[in-house]
């Protein structure tokens, strides 16, 4: 008899933060996701862009219709399995969390925040959107933030950044703030600027790809060392050159009167929850885990080839592993593998003891290859009875549906 327990969960994800610079998308954004080179074990793909066109306008067709970096997005992962599990839009940040459709029984407790910190907090050009859930029965938390610009605002940004982790709690007992996660994403044009070099020193040193005397004249590593807001906080080495800023359609930095001096304003860091208090031990320590969670960050890197933004998106992939704590779902569908008639067409489900039912729970009908949960072919309320209350296994009969068609059910 084993006595090392269950194997670890292993799930794969793949991040990218992009300011797009209010462009719309590209033709072709295989390469961005990786589809062109992967093995196709990525679990979830989350997707941070900033400066998405908010023109009212554009906002008012967003408000009807998919916004088009969303519709790019699920066009080019739908076919690979992959399903729009949330969203979250704040004027032009956008946060999409996408997951191979077997996984979504897993994902549990789903919940978005938005916090605005544009002209004192009226505005939501800059700020951050959020998402949280459970997978597995681990905590998980992406934040998408747009922070201050200009080399000279280093202060407020982190001002910002302090402002969005104590104004975004979420509903429930466990890890209502960002940082009670077992493990947080946070990425997005952070804005952190490169201090005192000048404009030659810093070109030559990405001519001859000597990042590391960048490095030390970073805003965001230098504070690393002394805002306690980002104890914990985890980034791999920048190993591409500063993202921003480009001339648009090229991989020339700015030619234009202002002459940007080229930064990595575009970043993907991690933290996992520590079991000491905040400031106990060595500062930036992270060991005794609470989840028992480990992350491997396995390439961290930009892409060139995009030109549509002043910036370059940024990529990276992580493996994240931690110990099964639900490996069950809520609700088990059986249904029979072809409806060849009326007959067929009977889902029976079961739920967990721990299941607490709701008036507005339904079964939805998918076709395979679907978008997202309101992509659906038909669905059923599955309402519960007062006969229903000792009852096992229930029930639902769809009355209206085509045959010989290739289906995936899921209960909502």
């Amino acid at each position: 008899m084993s006595l090392s327990g269950p194997a670890p969960f292993s799930n794969r994800l793949h991040i990218v933060t992009w300011n797009v610079g209010s462009a719309t998308p590209p033709d072709d954004i295989t390469s961005l996701l990786g589809l062109n080179v992967g093995d196709g074990n990525t679990d979830m793909y989350i997707i941070g862009l900033q400066e998405v066109n908010s023109m009212i306008n554009k906002r008012l067709k967003d408000a009807l219709f998919t916004d088009q970096w969303s519709e790019v997005c699920m066009e080019r992962l739908s076919p690979f399995g992959y399903v729009l599990v949330t969203s979250q839009r704040m004027q032009g940040v956008l946060l999409l969390v996408f997951a191979k459709y077997f996984h979504l029984p897993f994902l549990r407790g789903v919940q978005t925040e938005t916090t605005r910190t544009g002209l004192g907090g009226y505005w939501g050009n800059k700020g951050g959107v959020s998402a949280r859930m459970s997978v597995y029965g681990h905590t998980i938390c992406f934040l998408n933030c747009h922070l201050p610009a200009h080399m000279e605002n280093s202060d407020q940004r982190m001002e910002d950044f302090e402002s969005i982790l104590q104004q975004q709690q979420f509903e429930g007992q466990a890890a209502t703030g960002v940082l009670d996660h077992d493990v947080v994403f946070w990425f997005g044009d952070l804005n952190f600027r490169i201090d005192d070099l000048e404009m030659q020193v810093v070109k030559s040193a990405i001519d001859n790809n000597k990042f590391s005397i960048l490095w030390e004249k970073d805003q965001l590593n230098m504070a690393k060392d002394s805002e306690t807001v980002l104890e914990g906080f985890q980034e791999g080495p920048l190993k591409f050159p500063p993202t921003y800023k480009f001339d648009v359609g090229t991989n020339t930095y700015d030619t234009s009167g202002k002459k940007r001096k080229p930064a990595w304003t575009d970043r993907i860091l991690w933290r996992l929850r520590a079991t000491a208090p905040a400031g106990a031990g060595k500062r930036g320590s992270i060991s005794g885990l609470t989840s028992g969670a480990k992350v491997t960050q396995h390439n961290y890197r930009s892409h060139m080839e995009f030109t549509v933004s002043d910036h370059k998106p940024v990529s990276s992939i992580f493996t994240l592993q931690f110990p099964y704590k639900v490996d069950l779902p809520l609700v088990t569908i059986i249904v029979e593998d072809e409806w060849n008639s009326v007959a067929d067409a009977t889902v029976i489900f079961k739920l967990a003891p721990n299941y607490s039912r709701s008036s507005w729970d339904w079964i939805g009908l998918f076709k395979v290859g679907f978008k997202h949960y309101k992509d659906y072919v038909g669905y059923v309320w599955a309402k519960q009875e007062e006969s229903d209350f000792l009852r096992q296994e229930h029930q639902v009969i769809w009355m209206h549906v085509g045959f010989n068609t290739r289906i995936i059910f899921f209960h909502i």
